[in-house]
C-alpha cells in the first residue's frame, strides 16, 4: 500500500538553518487553512501588506497566496473571491460560466500557490537547506515564475528552466527574479526536454540542488484541492447556485494540479463531471498525438503524475488558433468595439483583461462541455483563468506582423467561430477502460523514464486511498508550518 506521498519527515539540522534564516530575514510562512481563509492573517502582516505591492519581492506576500486578494496592484488586503461570469453573450450558450480570476496573486498567476505549497513543506521539516541548496523549478512558464519568486521572499536560490519559445514577458521577468534561467528547446509541449535538463543538472550538481517538478508533487495536487477547490465551492455558495445545478469543472490538464479542484468539487458535488483540457495540436489525452501548440502554460505528450485519471469524465481538446483569435478579439480596438456592440457592459469589457491564452482555452471547453451534456439556464459550469492578458501582449504584435491588422470582420469571424459555431467535435466522454488507457500512458514517461516504480502505477489506479489519503496532509503540513514559526519567534 501507497502512503506518504509527501514527505514530511524531519532534519533537524537543516531544519535549525532554516528557522535561523527565517528569523534574520523576518519571515513568516502562511498555512493552508490562512490560504483558504487570508483574514485568519496575523493583524501584523495586514498592516504590513496595507503598504506593499501586489508583485513586490516582500515576504508579506506569502500571505497574498490566495484567491481573495483585494482587487488592485497594491496596498490591499482580502475581501471575497476573485471571479467572473462570463457573458452569455460571448458564448452563446444557455448553461453560466464561472471561472475564478488568477490575475490578483502575487506575480499574476496561480502557479504561485501550488509552488510555494512544494517549497514551504520542504523548508520546515529541513527536506530544503535555504542556506546551501538552490531549488529547481522546471516549468512551461507561470510555475517557474511562481518558484522563482516564492524563492525569493523565502530567501532561496532558486534556476528556472523553461522552454525557449514561451512568451518574451515570462523571459523578461524572470530576468529581474530568478537566479539562474535556462531555456530549453521548443515550444510549450517539449515537457520531455525540461525533464532531461532536469536530469543534466542533478548529474552535475547533486545534493546542491533540489528539484520541485509540478508535474510528479503531491503539493502541488494538494494547493488546488484545498484552496483552488474550497474557493470555487465558496463562489458557488455566494451566488446561491443549488448543488443540482453544479454541473461541470473543466480545466486543461497542465500539471495535473489545476484539476485537482475537482476532486474536491466532486466529494461535495458527487453528480459534477470533469474535463481535462488539451491543445487539438498536440493531442496526447484525446489521441495519443503529439505536436506543438501556442496554448502558453499547458503542457503535453505526456500524462502527470498527479493527474487522477480515474476521477476524469471527458477530454476535451481546444484548436489554439481559436484561442490566439479569441485572443485579439478581447484585446484589440476592433475586438472590443464590436463586443460593446453586442452590448456588454463596461464592467464586462474590463473584465476581458483577466483572460490569458490557458484561459480562453479553458473558457471554450467549458462551453463545448455545457453544449455536450445539453445544460439548461440554471446549469453551472466552472473554470479556471490562469493569468491574465498582459502576460502576453508581445503575442499580439507577433499577429500583427504574420497576419495583418484585426479588423471589424475580424472580430466578427473570432465571435461567430470559435464562440458561437463551437461544435461537440474533437472530445471524448470516458469509460472506465477509457480512463484505464490514458491512465497506462504514464508508465511510458513515469516508470520507464522518471524512476517511479510499476507498483505505484497500479497503486493510483487499483489503491482505494491513494488519492482520497491526499486530503488529511494539509493539516499535517500546517502543524508543521506552526511549529516553525513559532520557533522562528516573529508572531506576537
Amino acid at each position: 500500500m501507497y502512503h506518504n506521498l509527501i514527505n514530511l519527515a524531519k532534519h533537524e539540522a537543516i531544519r535549525a538553518k532554516n528557522v535561523k534564516l527565517c528569523r534574520e530575514k523576518h519571515i513568516v510562512y502562511p498555512t493552508f487553512a490562512q490560504m483558504v481563509d487570508p483574514k485568519k492573517t496575523p493583524e501584523g502582516i495586514k498592516q504590513k501588506l496595507l503598504k506593499t505591492g501586489l508583485w513586490d519581492v516582500d515576504s508579506a506576500n506569502l500571505f497574498r497566496i490566495n484567491w481573495q486578494n483585494e482587487p488592485v496592484e497594491a496596498n490591499g488586503l482580502f475581501g471575497d473571491v476573485n471571479f467572473v461570469e462570463v457573458p452569455r453573450e460571448i458564448t452563446g450558450i444557455r448553461a453560466r460560466v464561472f471561472a475564478l480570476v488568477g490575475k490578483y496573486f502575487p506575480t499574476g498567476a496561480h502557479k504561485v500557490g501550488a509552488t510555494y505549497a512544494c517549497l514551504a513543506p520542504a523548508l520546515v521539516t529541513g527536506n530544503f537547506d535555504a542556506v546551501e541548496q538552490q531549488a529547481v523549478w522546471p516549468s512551461t512558464g507561470n510555475y517557474c515564475r511562481g518558484g522563482a519568486y516564492n524563492s525569493a521572499l523565502l530567501g532561496c536560490k532558486s534556476i528556472a528552466i523553461l522552454p525557449q519559445e514561451m512568451s518574451l514577458e515570462r523571459f523578461n521577468w524572470l530576468k529581474t527574479v530568478a537566479g539562474e534561467i535556462i531555456a530549453t528547446p521548443g515550444c510549450e509541449s517539449n515537457v520531455k526536454e525540461i525533464f532531461d535538463k532536469c536530469h543534466e543538472l542533478d548529474a552535475e550538481r547533486g545534493k546542491h540542488i533540489v528539484i520541485f517538478n509540478q508535474f510528479d508533487q503531491f503539493e502541488n495536487y494538494l494547493w488546488h484541492y484545498t484552496v483552488t477547490g474550497q474557493a470555487i465551492a465558496d463562489v458557488l455558495e455566494s451566488q446561491g447556485i443549488k448543488s443540482e445545478n453544479v454541473r461541470g469543472y473543466a480545466s486543461s490538464t497542465g500539471s495535473g494540479g489545476t484539476l485537482a479542484a475537482g476532486d474536491k468539487l466532486k466529494e461535495l458535488f458527487p453528480h459534477l463531471k470533469i474535463a481535462a483540457c488539451e491543445a487539438l495540436q498536440c493531442p496526447t489525452l484525446l489521441r495519443n498525438g503529439f505536436g506543438g501548440h501556442r496554448i502558453e502554460g499547458i503542457g503535453d505528450k505526456h500524462v502527470p503524475w498527479i493527474h487522477n485519471v480515474k476521477n476524469t469524465d471527458m477530454i476535451i481538446a481546444i484548436d489554439d488558433r481559436d484561442c490566439m483569435d479569441i485572443y485579439r478579439l478581447f484585446n484589440e480596438p476592433e475586438g472590443l468595439e464590436y463586443l460593446q456592440k453586442l452590448g456588454l457592459s463596461a464592467r464586462d469589457i474590463s473584465n476581458l483583461g483577466y483572460y490569458g491564452i490557458s484561459g480562453i482555452g479553458n473558457l471554450l471547453s467549458a462551453i463545448k462541455m455545457a453544449k455536450y451534456y445539453e445544460m439548461d439556464e440554471d446549469d453551472v459550469v466552472f473554470t479556471i483563468l490562469t493569468d491574465s492578458s498582459e502576460m502576453y501582449t508581445s503575442r499580439l504584435q507577433e499577429l500583427t506582423i504574420k497576419q495583418g491588422p484585426f479588423t471589424a470582420t475580424d472580430a466578427v469571424k473570432a465571435h461567430c467561430g470559435p464562440f458561437l459555431h463551437q461544435q461537440l467535435d474533437n472530445m471524448a466522454e470516458l469509460g472506465y477502460y477509457d480512463r484505464l488507457k490514458i491512465h497506462n500512458l504514464k508508465y511510458y514517461t513515469w516508470v520507464e523514464q522518471q524512476g517511479k516504480t510499476y507498483e505505484e502505477l497500479n497503486a493510483q489506479w487499483y489503491q482505494k486511498d491513494y488519492w482520497t489519503q491526499l486530503a488529511s496532509y494539509a493539516e499535517k503540513i500546517d502543524l508543521l508550518v506552526e511549529e516553525f514559526n513559532k520557533d522562528v519567534g516573529l508572531i506576537v
